[in-house]
């Protein structure tokens, strides 16, 4: 049963399913039965946040996520994340509701949530971004994949605000995520290139052109969330695919590194669709249960400390296993 008060900010702070359609976003797509599959995703997360924003408590939003469709299950608890994300920050930050969410029935689609909380991060003041992340002690992920919110926060300025983001190539001012400010830009252009993926209708020839349109110190996290979201979303065939590594050229590894995050996103969460291990051999090499492995054996401390976040250490180790061609070392 939805409330007064969670109905008013459902109008407030998410946008329609009509809204996320690429027909209404304006992104150069021709309609197909891939595009409407790729359509579906965001429309999963605005579900996700409807019930998140209206629910009394975590067990109703448990319940109607457990209904969803297992390939769509991770983006409705995005949304859902991003609900409690937004309540509990404007409750002053004491809010237990994303904590109990991560930690328990939301805690297989770890990866996704931590995006859920960057979709928040785009509708809050930044003064109140050091109330978005809870304490997850006990996640092996955690902090360590927290910056997949500073990538929620990228992909969704690039696909509700395109004309600025990727048009105009803004770049986010630096904000000191886990301490580390000069890292911010980077992660936030991982989210830009998982939005590129979806704002040219999963045609590899036009997205790998919207990449080089970027400057080219951008090009090595850009195409690492196109990678990731080729093989997270779908939407190609292996045809493209072997077409997109071939422009991918020198960033091949890039690539390869975000389509094994995905593919292990994927695994974690309990259910891989054949379009991801179809994907994850076209852009690596490898089969689903290498790609785990790999990204298994190279994974990280989440306590260590270093002159890079612990996120791009696992992301250099994954890469350093590719070849400068993409193919495993």
């Amino acid at each position: 049963m939805s409330t007064f008060i969670g109905s008013l900010r459902r109008l407030l702070l998410a946008p329609s399913l009509a809204e996320v359609t690429f027909e209404r976003r304006g992104f150069p797509v021709t309609p197909s039965a891939a595009t409407r599959k790729l359509e579906a995703i965001p429309q999963a997360v605005v579900c996700g946040f409807e019930w998140g924003i209206d629910a009394r408590g975590q067990w109703e939003v448990e319940r109607r996520l457990e209904m969803v469709e297992e390939e769509l299950r991770g983006f409705a608890y995005e949304g859902a994340t991003m609900a409690f994300t937004v309540l509990d920050a404007m409750g002053g930050g004491r809010g237990r509701r994303t904590r109990d969410l991560l930690l328990g029935p939301g805690h297989p689609h770890i990866f996704l949530t931590y995006i859920g909380i960057g979709f928040a991060m785009a509708r809050l003041p930044r003064p109140l971004w050091k109330k978005v992340l809870p304490d997850l002690s006990g996640s092996p992920y955690h902090p360590t994949m927290s910056w997949l919110a500073v990538d929620g926060f990228g992909f969704d300025r690039a696909y509700f605000d395109t004309r600025e983001w990727v048009d105009g190539q803004k770049t986010p001012a630096p904000y000191p995520w886990q301490g580390s400010a000069d890292y911010f830009p980077r992660a936030f252009d991982q989210g830009v290139g998982r939005a590129l993926w979806f704002i040219h209708g999963a045609r590899t020839a036009q997205v790998a052109a919207a990449v080089r349109r970027f400057a080219p110190h951008r090009h090595a996290d850009l195409w690492s969330g196109v990678g990731l979201a080729s093989v997270f979303a779908g939407g190609s065939d292996a045809e493209s695919l072997a077409a997109l590594r071939e422009e991918a050229g020198e960033h091949g590894a890039e690539m390869a590194q975000g389509a094994v995050f995905a593919v292990k996103a994927r695994h974690y969460a309990g259910f891989v669709p054949e379009h991801s291990a179809a994907s994850t051999a076209a852009l690596t090499g490898l089969s689903v249960a290498d790609a785990v492995a790999l990204a298994d054996d190279t994974a990280v401390d989440p306590g260590a400390v270093g002159s890079v976040p612990p996120y791009e250490t696992w992301r250099r180790r994954i890469r350093g296993r590719f070849a400068r061609s993409g193919s495993p070392a």
